[in-house]
């Protein structure tokens, strides 16, 4: 994903995910939860951004941000990343162990409409799907909670969408998913692919340089 976040990122919404080296466990308890939201809203200080939707899971994250500007992504999620590793390391003892998370975060552009709608529902979801509670917003460590029980305080993390939600997102978070509808997102995640309307896709990822996402993988067929 370099290459896209060398190019124009400001304006651009887009999904951030990162995971534990080796399935390590990056949040084992409450505390480290509420360590990595502080490193969160640290990070923004610091480096301004719109956190529009985000879960923290038990060995990865995934976060959808739209920068201000050009180099935003990358100074943010720099920051972000580096200081949670080293915190990580000290209080665990374990610096000097290797690399706490698989490598650079992942990230891919998104459509702002139905699909950025689509999009914050599958990052919120991310718990309810894991089996780790009943209801979605019921999951203490994310954007979720945050608008639905969180303090005043706590909701200046987030930024206002730039598409109002449908009045019965809740519940649409909370329904059955459509299997294509992961598919799909999933395979933007695989493959650092934009995600949107077949035009818009196209569009961003000249415009991004990311035209070899969207070639099929594998070997090309003989005679192609």
């Amino acid at each position: 994903m370099g290459r896209a976040l060398r190019q124009t990122t400001g304006g651009v919404i887009y999904h951030v995910i990162n995971r534990a080296n080796g399935r390590v466990t990056l949040f084992r308890k409450d505390k480290d939860y509420e360590a990595f939201e502080e490193i969160l809203e640290q990070a923004k200080e610091k480096h301004p951004i719109r956190i529009l939707s985000f879960t923290i899971m038990p060995n990865h994250w995934h976060m959808v941000l739209q920068p201000f500007s050009d180099g935003d992504l990358s100074r943010f999620m720099a920051w972000l990343t580096m200081t949670h590793a080293q915190r990580w390391h000290e209080h665990y003892h374990k610096v000097g162990y290797g690399h706490l998370y698989q490598g650079r975060f992942k990230s891919f552009p998104v459509e702002k409409d139905e699909y950025f709608i689509q999009l914050c529902r599958y990052v919120e979801r991310n718990p309810l799907r894991a089996g780790l509670v009943d209801k979605a917003e019921d999951w203490r460590w994310g954007s979720l909670w945050i608008r639905e029980r969180g303090t005043e305080e706590q909701k200046k993390l987030l930024s206002p969408w730039p598409i109002s939600p449908d009045k019965n997102y809740l519940k649409l978070v909370n329904d059955k998913e459509d299997k294509d509808l992961i598919k799909n997102i999933r395979h933007s995640v695989q493959k650092g692919k934009p995600l949107g309307s077949a035009s818009w896709v196209t569009l961003m990822a000249e415009k991004l340089g990311l035209n070899s996402t969207l070639k099929p993988r594998g070997r090309p067929k003989k005679g192609s």
